[in-house]
């Protein structure tokens, strides 16, 4: 007895402490964008397996799965999936090579189409997947000869500069806009991605040196060279947004700029920013409305975090701002951060109004250092959220399902459907799924069990609905993220 008393006290105390521990949090919104960088450059994140054959092929594909079946269990929301790597992708192009990420060799097919299969195995779970872009690096000089004849090496060397062991896109030759251009619509006009996110859309590193003197004496028209730079890249954005969204409005257009944009009143940002460092004015293209949203890298701590976060908050201009966490420096081998640096960035970010998170990268995340996955799952994330509502040209929701009906499956399983008025609507529709014991069923956030459904119905068990007393109900989202009122369903 004695025994059993110590150990229910011991259960009390700990969870007077585990309340204590994470009382500081803001509650889970319902909207909220939760993102993870999946790194395809060497296989960072993935493939770890070569696609040589049938075999690897199918192994490839589930080690995949079983990644976002984990991202899935912590309620992640938005995949950004390096789709362009260095000059090189992973989808069947007719502009540049495959990635040697695949089977080990450029140029290789893998023997199906990886992004293809992500786009589907991702909405299959209710996530988002959004084709990572990075735009103006190539590759290094010493990989350039093996990427074979469809590289940019060989199909437009006159837009390449070399620059630290490493060949880029000059952004200042107009050829560069039209290329990234042809790019980023081969992806939209054959894949149903979610967005498209660029990477690197800047100067490089040590951008003084950048070998485009020629380049700017021809098309400078006088402006000073730093104005004319980001005047380059702006232009690029403006131009990338546009053309997308003229063929696929609803398609979110974003970028993950350098972590700190400009110094701020009482912060220097050390000489490292996005404005002056490497002419990216990503809170311009804000101002602008040519981003939807801004994944900033802010892989730092401190003052060198905090002030910058506010900043880019200041500076949204009604759009989005995920802060990027750098995540990997916890690991031992990086710069062995405490988590308790990742959890007050993160419980400030949600405080401070920003519309969400994104780790860099998926593989540290996946593989719980210094418990952050956990933290996630049973803590910070709670529930499933959506992501947030977008620009869009119309903000009218859909309205809600009708027509329900049954279809008994074996056993208990039963496979509800249902009609909706608005199955024209531009984008196609989504559905999401709530469940409560009350009556009726609140579009909340806690009660949100099934987000974002490609079709229009839902499977479930008669029995465990029934023995747990839920009651069902279900909405219309469009894929801006507007949400129709909820239709109850009970029986």
């Amino acid at each position: 007895m004695k025994r059993l008393t110590v150990a229910l006290l011991t259960v009390l105390l700990v969870s007077t402490y585990m309340r204590a521990l994470y009382a500081w949090e803001a509650e889970a919104p319902k909207r909220e964008l939760r993102a993870v960088w999946i790194t395809t450059l060497r296989g960072l994140d993935r493939p770890r397996a070569k696609a040589t054959g049938k075999a690897s092929v199918e192994q490839q594909k589930e080690e995949f799965c079983q990644m976002l079946d984990q991202l899935k269990a912590c309620n992640i929301n938005t995949i950004l999936l390096q789709t362009r790597v260095r000059g090189s992708v992973i989808y069947p192009s007719k502009l540049e090579p495959w990635d040697r990420c695949l089977t080990g060799t450029f140029g290789r097919t893998p023997g199906y189409d990886p992004l293809a299969f992500a786009i589907q195995e991702t909405h299959r779970r209710g996530m988002e997947l959004h084709a990572w872009v990075v735009t103006i690096p190539a590759f290094k000089t010493e990989v350039a000869k093996t990427m074979g004849r469809n590289s940019l090496l060989h199909t437009h060397p006159e837009l390449l500069k070399k620059h630290n062991g490493q060949y880029y896109l000059d952004p200042g030759l107009p050829g560069t806009a039209d290329y990234l251009s042809r790019i980023v619509d081969e992806i939209v006009t054959q894949y149903d991605v979610d967005g498209i996110h660029f990477d690197y859309i800047r100067y490089p590193e040590e951008a003084a040196s950048f070998p485009d003197g020629a380049t700017y004496r021809k098309y400078g028209q006088g402006k000073p060279k730093a104005q004319w730079r980001r005047d380059n890249i702006t232009a690029i954005v403006r131009r990338l947004y546009r053309e997308v969204k003229a063929q696929k409005p609803w398609v979110v257009m974003s970028s993950s700029p350098v972590g700190k944009y400009r110094d701020v009143r009482r912060y220097s940002s050390r000489g490292w920013n996005a404005y002056d460092a490497v002419n990216q004015d990503a809170q311009g293209w804000l101002r602008e409305g040519i981003q939807d949203a801004l994944f900033p890298m802010m892989y730092f701590t401190g003052d060198h975090f905090y002030p910058f976060a506010a900043d880019w908050q200041e500076g949204s201009n009604g759009r989005h701002v995920a802060p990027g966490l750098g995540i990997y420096f916890l690991s031992p081998a990086e710069k062995d951060w405490s988590l308790s640096y990742i959890t007050r960035e993160l419980s400030y970010v949600r405080r401070q109004g920003l519309s969400g998170q994104a780790y860099f990268r998926a593989r540290f995340l996946l593989d719980n250092h210094k418990g952050l996955y956990d933290y996630l799952r049973d803590h910070f994330y709670p529930h499933p959220a959506l992501p947030p509502v977008y620009q869009q040209p119309d903000g009218t929701p859909p309205a809600p399902p009708s027509g329900f009906s049954e279809e008994q499956l074996e056993g208990m399983m039963v496979k509800l459907s249902w009609t909706d008025a608005d199955a024209a609507r531009m984008g196609g529709l989504r559905y999401n799924v709530y469940a409560s014991v009350k009556k009726p069923v609140a579009p909340t956030p806690e009660n949100l069990i099934v987000p974002l459904l490609s079709q229009a119905s839902y499977t479930y068990n008669r029995l465990n609905l029934l023995l747990s007393r839920l009651h069902l109900a279900v909405t219309a989202i469009d894929r801006w993220g507007n949400e129709s009122e909820p239709t109850q369903y009970d029986k």
